[in-house]
């Protein structure tokens, strides 16, 4: 009976009014995540890709050859293009003007059939009004029938009935002004690398479209960039292998429409280890891949194996070269455009169309296997890639799976003297890759036996950009870092056997320091890339110098910030004594500095003792763990790949074969290096 009453009374807690309808754009300021993927700064800057994107359909539905954007004052963008502009007469449905239809009604707008836009990015109709949702103020300029209207927004609602007509014109477009929504976005703060690479990642997918960027935050520092590349997807390789040693010379291009589907594909191979494939769908780019990207892949390994074996290249008792083959070194653009495009979700990271798959393996397949009968040099070359390649996985496997289970044996007593913790708890668990014996010592005494582990580096770290696999499973100085990891490498490394959770590279903050952190990246970068993107790699922050004022003691990171502290001190006793008194005793009144060739002595503060760190090694226990290692007072930076492109490229200039391009980084970014210890 009791628990009939129970049920009865929460029965009647849940009525008609327990049901809330939000209205208008109001599920978007509710719940942003849900159609920008959250509110960080990848959300923040999706805002602008969600308004640039419609400026670019314009341009694939042929209406559009201009794209401007301005990064203006007080964190206002601004984006225009000379498209046929959004129409303005009232829509049938709402009876509102169609231009405010389109800003303020979710699932509105002209890709969903009809002529409006037979190829689009907008997948939900839900791109720039989520943008005027998430806005303080938007602004819509409309150039149509030869007058320019203006119709303006606050957070999602018209400030006014109809658009307003301000004047005449001859050109058609539209202008979108807004200001992101300090109420929804924590950290307002646009980057121009990410907004300039986006740009021109589009220019290379839509060639002949001119594209300019204006950043005017700032006076004085204004600056400006365009983009019109007529050779599309070429150019784009050619872009991206820039620097490297290309095996075909001449890039494999092929450009196919079928039937509403067009297939554009561009393919070089280089030198490198690493694969850079970028497929997009309607000029969106899908990280996660798709169909499109299946289609390619194993019309690839199919073309592959048949010219090899055709040409006596690769041996019948070889077997076919596998799809793992492929990958070292391979740069491929895909992109496909498509009448009614199946995303997952309204990032759109991967493409799920079934049919794309043949047609882009279809395309693919023919238009490869008469480039390579075409260029027999090129495909020479193409195929001792893979042939290499093949060989090396083979071997590699070998000396892998050797490390692997001598790790797995070994246990506790994992090589390169790993001073490992008492914790079996992976997530709270970390790891200090630790440079030089004397620091190392230091770390193990000072760190937190419980959860913190060390692992003092031992020899001559390879530089993975120049070697292969098994090489560096077999490094002394890598192969321990492998097996501490516990989850193994390549192609049998599972996150899930992580050991530690934070991985920290600590290291001294010289020229030696920063050389071993590059090699140290390049390496997680290489074969452990996932680290690096679920936030795992740390770099330590040992502090530069310890200053001490009687019994106060700080550190600090910079010379600014010494510089700052030792106003703060000079003033403090300044103000604290008698002008006499100080007069009185000048010569207590000094900076005594050691471990620096810089004088401090100029400076007339009472008893000031500055020390500066020239290594790890010169902290005891204690200093080290106060300043570098205790959770609660250490400052750390966590490694995080915005742009794994642009990172990917500044291994290749520092770490790669080719030299002209390392020397000429160094030339242009010797004067910005103002402290160099020799």
């Amino acid at each position: 009976m009791a628990k009939d009453k129970i049920a009865q009374q929460n029965v009647g807690d849940y009525t008609a009014k327990s049901i809330q309808v939000l209205e208008g754009l109001e599920p978007v300021r509710k719940r942003p995540g849900m159609y920008i993927g959250g509110t960080s700064v990848e959300g923040l800057h999706h805002l602008v890709w969600e308004v640039v994107n419609n400026s670019f359909d314009e341009a694939m539905a042929g209406r559009c050859d201009k794209v401007s954007v301005r990064l203006l004052p007080d964190e206002v963008i601004e984006i225009e293009d000379n498209g046929a502009g959004i129409p303005v007469e009232k829509h049938h449905q709402t009876k509102k003007s169609t231009l405010e239809t389109v800003l303020t009604v979710l699932h509105a707008g002209g890709k969903f059939g009809g002529s409006g836009y037979k190829i689009s990015g907008g997948l939900h109709g839900v791109g720039v009004s989520v943008v005027n949702a998430l806005s303080e103020s938007l602004k819509a300029e409309v150039k149509r029938d030869g007058k320019i209207y203006v119709m303006e927004f606050e957070r999602g609602k018209a400030k006014m009935k109809d658009p307003k007509v301000i004047g005449k014109t001859t050109e058609t477009g539209t202008k979108i002004s807004f200001k992101a929504d300090s109420q929804i976005f924590p950290e307002i703060n646009y980057s121009w690398e990410k907004i300039l690479g986006y740009l021109r990642q589009q220019s290379y997918l839509t060639k002949g479209v001119a594209v300019k960027i204006y950043d005017e935050r700032e006076e004085g520092k204004e600056r400006a960039y365009g983009f019109l590349f007529d050779g599309g997807l070429v150019s784009y390789i050619k872009f991206l292998n820039r620097g490297k040693e290309v095996k075909n010379e001449m890039p494999f291009y092929t450009e196919k429409k079928f039937e509403d589907t067009e297939v554009e594909i561009a393919l070089q191979y280089t030198d490198g280890y690493k694969e850079h494939v970028y497929s997009f769908a309607n000029n969106i780019f899908t990280p996660e891949g798709g169909m499109h990207e299946v289609g390619f892949r194993s019309a690839l390994t199919r073309v592959v194996n048949n010219y090899a074996k055709k040409s006596g290249l690769l041996k019948e008792k070889d077997g076919n070269f596998i799809a793992e083959d492929f990958q070292e070194g391979l740069t491929a653009v895909i992109s496909v455009k498509l009448k009614n495009p199946q995303f997952e979700g309204q990032t759109k990271a991967k493409l799920g169309n079934g049919e794309i798959r043949g047609i882009v393996h279809s395309v693919m397949s023919e238009a490869f296997a008469e480039f390579l009968e075409s260029h027999p040099n090129n495909a020479k070359s193409v195929i001792y890639k893979i042939l290499l390649t093949a060989k090396a996985r083979i071997a590699a496997r070998a000396a892998k799976d050797a490390v692997i289970r001598k790790g797995a044996l070994e246990g506790m007593t994992l090589p390169g003297k790993l001073a490992d913790c008492s914790s079996r708890n992976a997530s709270e668990s970390e790891l200090y890759i630790v440079e030089g014996d004397s620091a190392g010592g230091s770390a193990k005494q000072g760190r937190n036996r419980r959860f913190q582990a060390i692992l003092p580096l031992r020899g001559k770290l390879v530089n993975v950009e120049k070697t292969t696999l098994d090489k560096v499973v077999k490094s002394d100085t890598l192969k321990p870092i492998i097996i501490a990891l516990g989850a193994g490498i390549s192609d049998s490394f599972d996150i899930s056997r992580l050991r530690y959770h934070k991985i920290i590279i600590m290291a001294d903050a010289d020229v030696d320091g920063s050389h071993i952190r590059t090699l140290l990246l390049t390496f997680f970068y290489r074969y452990f890339e996932q680290l690096i993107r679920q936030g795992h790699i740390y770099i330590a922050q040992p502090p530069l110098y310890r200053i001490q004022k009687g019994k106060e003691i700080s550190y600090v990171f910079t010379d600014a910030e010494k510089d700052k502290k030792i106003e703060e001190i000079k003033s403090r006793v300044l103000s604290g004594a008698k002008l006499k008194k100080e007069e009185k005793n000048t010569e207590e009144n000094t900076v005594v500095e050691t471990d620096t060739e810089e004088s401090e002595v100029g400076e007339k503060v009472a008893g000031i003792n500055i020390q500066r760190y020239k290594g790890l090694g010169e902290m005891n226990p204690e200093q080290l763990w106060e300043t570098t290692m205790n959770p609660e007072s250490r400052m750390m930076l966590k490694v995080n790949i915005e742009d794994a492109q642009a990172a990917d490229k500044m291994f290749d200039v520092l770490m790669g074969t080719e030299v002209e391009p390392r020397r000429r980084f160094i030339q242009t970014h010797a004067k910005s290096v103002k402290n160099l210890d020799v």
